[in-house]
């Protein structure tokens, strides 16, 4: 009996040991899987840490200059706070009759720099050099009222290129329109090329995509998505020109001057960039040439009619109104003109180009005989802003169809919009 009874408590204590070592090796395995899933959280961790310290060392490397930005910009601060250099500033310019934009700017930004943003009169400043900018031929005028505008609380639809743009001093070096108003770039510098993308709905593809063209997903009949007035605006430009006319009671008078050869292909036309001197009179009135370029085919329509190319002549005067003279392109004859200027444009995006000792006289481009159609209109281009007189001359000029087809476009010419009760003289 006592035999059997020491079996059974053997078996017992077999049983319990094993018992007891099935449950430490199974507390073992998960020991040994919760050890692993510790240690890999633990590489994930070092691996963030690691991150987390790499972008601290970049930002540390970007505030830095921001440091030295915002130190200078203090500085500026404390040199204007007495509000004596602002005193000077505002007595010097109630002497002009009228401030350019880039005064008016000027102005703006030396009293935000002593007044604050909140100044009313700051915010007036700026509101006005808005006023004053022709919307295009001063991109970085308006993104700098724009910006401080937005600064101040006050209700202004920031354009999307304007963005990080807030210097007036940038605003002072852009003294140049193309496109009827698109920032020139100047010795190869100024705004880069947008990068060439592909058009969502045809796959071509396409340059400014992010801007405007004039074809694809952002050419003229969607201008208005980005730039409301190409589609709210009641004067808009360009026009099919047919009678009744009414008379025009006042004449022009181009005076324009040879001066070096500033030539540039913008990714939107052949423009040439005109140095100060040349003129067109309206009614005795001057107005500074800034710059010329081409539409293929014209933009303009005769009852209906559109000739091979237009040449479109871009003119300020003293108060920032733009006027346009423009010059029909009959297919015909060989133009001379036309020939010395495509022996010089670029074929493709790029730089203004300078050909060294070659000179042109915009005035070779321009028939003798100065009648002309006239309308209230607007930039043909984005952001298709109004208050833009038109000039279209009557008698046309030769182009060869050799020197339309040099043209490195196919087409860059908005269609004619609506007339919308507005007097043409002729």
């Amino acid at each position: 009996m006592k035999r059997i009874i020491f079996e059974i408590v053997l078996v017992l204590a077999l049983a319990g040991a094993g018992a007891f070592g099935w449950l430490n090796y199974k507390s073992g395995n998960a020991n040994n899987v919760k050890l692993t899933e510790t240690t890999k959280q633990a590489e994930t961790a070092d691996k963030k840490i690691a991150e987390l310290t790499e972008s601290l060392e970049a930002a540390k490397q970007e505030i830095e200059p921001l440091k030295v930005k915002a130190q200078e910009l203090d500085a500026v601060k404390a040199a204007m706070s007495s509000g004596e250099v602002l005193k000077d500033l505002e007595a010097a310019y109630k002497k002009e009759k009228s401030l350019s934009t880039e005064r008016q700017l000027g102005l703006g930004a030396l009293r935000l720099m002593t007044k604050g943003s909140k100044d009313p009169a700051t915010v007036e400043a700026f509101k006005k050099a808005l006023e004053m900018a022709d919307w295009g031929s001063r991109k970085n005028v308006i993104c700098a009222a724009q910006n401080a505008l937005a600064a101040a609380g006050e209700k202004v639809d920031v354009l999307s290129e304007c963005a990080g743009a807030t210097t007036a001093k940038a605003a002072a070096n852009d003294d140049k329109v193309d496109d009827h108003g698109k920032p020139a770039a100047k010795d190869g510098q100024g705004d880069k090329p947008e990068k060439a993308g592909k058009d969502a709905k045809t796959g071509k593809g396409t340059k400014h995509a992010a801007h405007w063209d004039y074809e694809g997903a952002m050419g003229p009949e969607n201008w208005g998505k980005e730039f409301p007035t190409c589609a709210r605006g009641k004067s808009q430009a360009p026009l099919n020109i047919k009678g009744p006319f009414e008379k025009a009671l006042f004449a022009i008078a181009p005076d324009y001057k040879p001066g070096p050869l500033r030539i540039i292909n913008n990714g939107h036309t052949i423009q040439v960039n005109v140095n100060p001197g040349s003129k067109l009179r309206i009614d005795s009135m001057p107005f500074e040439l800034l710059q010329f370029h081409f539409h293929k085919p014209s933009e303009e329509l005769i009852d209906g009619k559109p000739a091979a190319m237009v040449v479109h002549f871009v003119h300020k005067n003293s108060e920032g109104r733009l006027a346009v003279l423009g010059v029909l392109l009959k297919e015909g004859n060989e133009n001379p003109g036309i020939k010395a200027l495509w022996a010089h444009a670029p074929a493709k995006e790029g730089p203004e180009v300078q050909p060294d000792g070659v000179t042109f006289n915009p005035g070779n481009l321009v028939p003798r005989e100065n009648e002309f159609y006239s309308y209230e209109g607007s930039l043909t281009t984005p952001p298709c802003t109004e208050g833009v007189r038109f000039f279209i001359l009557k008698s046309q000029a030769n182009i060869s169809r050799e020197q339309v087809e040099q043209f490195p476009f196919k087409k860059n010419a908005r269609p004619v919009q609506p007339q919308n009760g507005r007097a043409i003289a002729g």
